[in-house]
């Protein structure tokens, strides 16, 4: 049942919105300014108590949800990437030396390949009224920021997970103000990474990135997710990275799991590798 239908059902018990204004009004007194007499859903201190943490689980799962579902978004494409790589010209903003500045501005053309991508995405998404093939990001900067912006280039929606991070970590100007959200816990936020996916492509990145990977490639691998295509972009940083070659030789994985991963170096190599998988016109 959608929130639209809900709203049109019969129901007799007192709406909570209308009880959520009432007791906005009542009188001050010593009783009603106690924060035990705050209504249980308004009062914010009451939900961050450690107790009230499955709660917290299961509204982050919902809302994104509920929010998407009333939007008509029915599958995305997961573009998982750095946050420090910056567009061509741009600040190399996170580098501590001179040989960090060099490697992310040379690293500036997956920035061009990753917007260009997420617009060829996002033509065939407008082709199936924006509902199909919808981008998703972290919602960040960097990588992040320019597969919001390739939507945002041919006019085609996009979403943005973020989340609370000790530095500041604001949404980028590009994701779909409606379609942006901001998550505490990074288990939910990976799930609604997954959950609608058809395609997941990872560009070069740190920690978050590599761990976004390999949970993707686990769940594949163990059959806990459908297969997609799992794209990596830019074949000499990760067979740079990681040897995953050499785990299959140590037989800590089958050598079929190399499979589940492909090579890709530019964005029109990544659609036609989608496109292919799912019979589409590579056109859009």
């Amino acid at each position: 049942m959608t929130a639209d239908q809900y709203k049109d059902t019969w129901d007799p018990l007192a709406d909570n919105r209308s009880d959520k204004i009432r007791a906005r009004r009542q009188p001050r007194t010593p009783q009603t300014l106690s924060p035990s007499y705050q209504l249980a859903y308004t009062d914010d201190d009451f939900l961050c108590r450690e107790e009230l943490r499955p709660v917290r689980l299961q509204l982050e799962l919902l809302k994104a949800g509920t929010i998407l579902a009333e939007n008509n978004i029915r599958s995305t494409v997961v573009m998982f990437g750095g946050a420090r790589i910056p567009e061509p010209g741009g600040d190399p903003w996170a580098a501590k030396n001179e040989i960090q500045a060099k490697s992310l501005r040379g690293a500036s053309h997956f920035y061009t390949e990753a917007r260009k991508f997420a617009a060829l995405c996002s033509e065939h998404s407008l082709s199936m009224k924006g509902e199909e093939f919808v981008i998703v990001t972290g919602g960040g900067p960097g990588v992040m920021e320019a597969g919001n912006r390739g939507a945002h280039d041919v006019g085609a929606r996009s979403i943005g997970l973020n989340i609370v991070l000790p530095h500041e970590q604001a949404p980028n100007i590009y994701v779909t103000p409606e379609l942006s959200f901001n998550f505490h816990y990074f288990a939910i936020r990976k799930m609604h990474f997954l959950i609608r996916a058809k395609a997941i492509t990872i560009f070069p990145g740190g920690f978050g990135t590599m761990d976004e990977l390999f949970e993707s490639l686990a769940l594949i691998q163990t059959g806990r997710m459908a297969p997609v295509p799992l794209l990596l972009f830019g074949t000499e940083f990760w067979k740079t990275m990681i040897n995953f070659e050499a785990l299959a030789d140590f037989g800590t994985i089958a050598p079929s799991d190399l499979d589940l991963i492909r090579f890709v170096d530019t964005a029109e190599d990544a659609w036609a590798a989608i496109a292919e998988f799912y019979g589409l016109d590579q056109g859009g």
